[in-house]
């Protein structure tokens, strides 16, 4: 029966006739061609996309197949891509120039192009795009480029998506290019993140913190906003702290400020009042924390059905905050048409599991080794003291870098920023009050501090009022912090992967930066995996830090040390009920 229903042929229109004859990428152009024809004025690519693959669907091509091959031909010159809307080009007559040369099929999957496989760099630079739209490297170039600073950039049809030499190759309005002025060039993260946002993919970025992710994913954002006018909430970005999420928002409102898009940051611990009111004020961009967030939903202050654009920043830190449940509801109240971003320091199993659920066929670009490795823009120090060595030994460093670092002309008029990292919040308390009475200007941030002092406190730190930081790691992840000089370490964090993220708050775009760590007998047990640190980045051992022995202790949950899940995050614990009082 099945072979008598195949072996029958259905009539079929010219039209249908004609595109399934054809291959699947050729088909798409014809179809690209023939609705963007219909819509002269552009269409913004995810409309475009959609009718696109409606139309791809209804002639017998799988949904998956429809949009590789709407992917593929999206990027020959004969479309131009703007600002999240495409165009039919035009020839010198006026007309749809409907044969311009198609650019050759890369051939097999690759993490890295070898520079021989292409022309010249010269030569490859004519596959860009036309002028006003994305311009990417060429082939050649591009290898090069992804050599050169550790690029993977894998996923369905990612060898397509090529780096950005400048801000101009974008594409981006003259409003947006604003927020790159003070820049030399894109980042690497930006430079290749940027064409697959553009294009309307989900895209996962891999890179350590102070890469400049913020603009890698929202400049593509906002010109998507800029395109097409709506109302409501479009712009979603989930950030794991309070602290994150206002740097995040600072940088939302700075760029979408001059171009008219509104933005608010949504946190706990402060009152929904103000907050509420200025989501009612209508903005399109909203930064959030996924508790205060979920409870503004549930009791339907905010209304997220109008997302078009989800970023989930810092993933692998909600992840470890046990925000997981928290994301997983909030997504599921979004549109599934949406595009979603994800940026994330590591690239564990319980990221690449969400990923897969949530990200429609991502592209995934990784920057630099995914190995857990410091900044060897940082020159790191480690003094092994005895305990009750420490509160005589904090001021006495303060004072000899506080000298070196103003000889070198630090921040603030020789004033030198520096952040004191404590383990505990009675501790950075203790240690703050001992500072201000040496009469150091110094502040303290942790948890015990209310948002407003904690805001108030990184403010005084930023504009240099007070240069003294006294800090539990709350502030040790995602924090861009400018100009940091100096990383003291007065306690050993609970981790090594905290240490690294601890000092990574200097060194950073590109600038170089101290730390220094008092190491004591009570810290033995991550000796082995301090050493290993500090010789991968090419920095002195001690050798009294190497008395401690150089085993690696192993990897243990946060907060279950060695009793916790060998795999994964821990199940939620099984609640028990009981029938009735007697039992």
């Amino acid at each position: 029966m099945f072979a008598y229903i195949h072996s029958v042929p259905r009539p079929q229109s010219k039209r249908s006739r004609t595109l399934a004859q054809m291959p699947a990428e050729k088909s798409a152009k014809k179809v690209i061609k023939g609705v963007l024809k219909q819509h002269k004025k552009g269409l913004s690519i995810e409309e475009l996309k959609k009718d696109v693959c409606k139309q791809l669907e209804a002639d017998g091509m799988t949904s998956k197949k429809a949009e590789k091959a709407f992917d593929a031909k999206i990027q020959l010159p004969i479309f131009e891509v703007k600002a999240g809307v495409a165009k039919l080009v035009k020839n010198k007559d006026g007309a749809a120039d409907a044969e311009v040369a198609e650019p050759p099929k890369a051939e097999g999957k690759r993490k890295q192009a070898p520079a021989t496989e292409a022309a010249p760099a010269k030569k490859t630079k004519a596959a860009a795009a036309p002028a006003g739209s994305v311009r990417m490297m060429g082939a050649a170039e591009a290898a090069a480029y992804w050599k050169e600073h550790v690029i993977e950039v894998s996923g369905t049809n990612a060898e397509s998506f090529r780096p950005l030499a400048s801000f101009a190759d974008a594409g981006f309005s003259g409003d947006v290019l604003k927020s790159c002025a003070k820049f030399a060039a894109p980042t690497p993260i930006q430079a290749q993140c940027w064409p697959p946002i553009i294009a309307g993919r989900d895209t996962i970025g891999v890179a350590k913190t102070g890469s400049g992710k913020t603009l890698a994913f929202f400049l593509p954002l906002l010109e998507k906003l800029l395109a097409q006018k709506r109302s409501g909430v479009r712009v979603l970005i989930l950030a794991p702290t309070r602290e994150l999420a206002m740097q995040s928002e600072e940088v939302c409102k700075a760029a979408g400020g001059a171009c008219g898009v509104g933005s608010v940051c949504i946190y706990g611990g402060v009152p929904k009042g103000p907050q509420k009111q200025l989501l009612r004020e209508g903005a399109q961009v909203v930064v959030a924390t996924p508790g205060r967030l979920l409870d503004l939903a549930q009791e339907g202050s905010i209304d997220l059905s109008h997302v078009e654009h989800m970023v989930l920043d810092e993933a692998d830190r909600m992840l470890d905050m046990g925000f997981e449940k928290d994301v997983r509801t909030i997504i599921s109240q979004t549109p599934a048409a949406r595009t979603t971003v994800m940026f994330t320091a590591t690239w564990p199993q319980e990221i690449r599991a969400l990923a897969e659920e949530f990200l429609k066929d991502p592209v995934r670009v990784s920057i630099g080794s995914q190995d857990l490795t410091a900044n060897h823009q940082i020159t790191q120090h480690v003094e092994v003291v005895e305990p009750m060595e420490k509160e005589k030994r904090l001021p006495q460093l303060l004072a000899k870098y506080a000298k070196e670092l103003k000889g070198q002309g630090g921040a603030n008029g020789g004033a030198a920023r520096i952040i004191v990292f404590a383990l505990y919040k009675k501790e950075a308390a203790r240690v703050e009050q001992t500072l201000q009475r040496l009469g150091h200007k110094a502040l303290a941030i942790h948890g015990d501090m209310t948002q407003e002092q904690r805001t108030r406190a990184l403010q005084a730190f930023k504009e240099g009022s007070t240069p003294l930081l006294v800090a539990t790691d709350v502030a040790a992840r995602g924090l861009d912090i400018p100009d940091v000089e100096l990383v003291l370490n007065y306690t050993f964090p609970l981790t090594i992967e905290d240490y690294i993220h601890r000092i990574g708050r200097t060194g950073r775009g590109g600038k170089t930066g101290i730390s220094h760590t008092l190491f004591t007998m009570q810290d033995k047990a991550h000796a082995g995996a301090l050493q290993n640190v500090l010789r991968e980045a090419s920095q002195e051992v001690p050798d009294a830090l190497l008395r401690f022995g150089s085993s690696v202790k192993k990897k243990e949950h946060k907060v279950y040390g060695a009793f916790g899940p060998k795999d994964g995050p821990m199940k939620a614990p099984t609640k028990i009920v009981f029938d009735n009082d007697s039992d």
